[in-house]
């Protein structure tokens, strides 16, 4: 059987690396130890694997995953081979952390090593008009992969301010401390708004990743907002 399917930069990667790019928009992971990964970016896999839904670890994280809807069900995988990652066919990037950490977008992580802790903030100033703004935190040291819509932008963020609307915002470096903001003059509130509402407001040291594409915003879930006690325990 002849093909251009079967050239070489479509077979399988050989390496011994636990994350690897298979190619631009495929996550391969050669397990040596488990990995945590986004339920249901699961492709393909050799091997002997195992599954296993990822709980919380503690009440109160468990609880934040309830009030705020913020989607991050994740599977345990552990066994012996290979497993393959995607999601809708999104451009995958890793990222090594060394100690430092990153606030993602939950609907912008695939997989990560289950060396690093990880946990669900609020955004300061995401109140009730915004429908309440959470991320997911990761911190520690081991490698993270995140999928992308399209090429993203890295944005320094250290000489002035930068605005990165919330549905296009796929994470940033922990060092910063976001606040939402709205563009929205009364008028144009009135009116039906211009469609670019809210953004969140980046300045200091550190960096945000954008990518070109917005996410449709989830439906909310009543219990967004995050305010009174509830806002004091979402931040802890």
């Amino acid at each position: 059987m002849r093909s251009s399917l079967f050239d070489q930069t479509n077979l399988e990667l050989q390496s011994e690396q636990t994350f690897a790019l298979q190619n631009p928009q495929l996550l391969r992971v050669h397990l040596g130890g488990d990995v945590l990964a986004v339920k249901g970016a699961m492709v393909a896999y050799q091997g002997h694997m195992r599954f296993d839904h990822e709980k919380a670890g503690s009440m109160g994280k468990m609880l934040k995953k309830v009030v705020t809807g913020e989607d991050v069900s994740l599977m345990r995988v552990s066994g012996d081979g290979e497993v393959f990652f995607a999601n809708e066919a999104g451009y995958v990037h890793l990222i090594e952390l060394t100690g430092d950490g990153m606030s993602i977008n939950a609907r912008n992580l695939l997989a990560f090593d289950s060396s690093i802790a990880w946990d669900i903030k609020r955004v300061q100033g995401a109140g009730m008009m915004s429908g309440g703004l959470f991320n997911t935190t990761l911190q520690g040291t081991g490698t993270v992969a995140i999928h992308t819509v399209g090429q993203p932008v890295i944005l320094e963020c250290s000489q002035q301010p930068t605005y990165v609307d919330v549905q296009s915002c796929v994470g940033w470096s922990l060092g910063l401390t976001p606040q939402v903001v709205s563009s929205m003059n009364v008028r144009s509130l009135l009116r039906g708004g211009s469609g670019e509402a809210f953004q969140y407001a980046f300045h200091g040291p550190g960096f945000v990743i954008v990518q070109p594409s917005e996410w449709v915003a989830p439906p909310s879930t009543g219990g967004g907002g995050g305010g009174g006690m509830l806002g004091g325990f979402l931040d802890g």
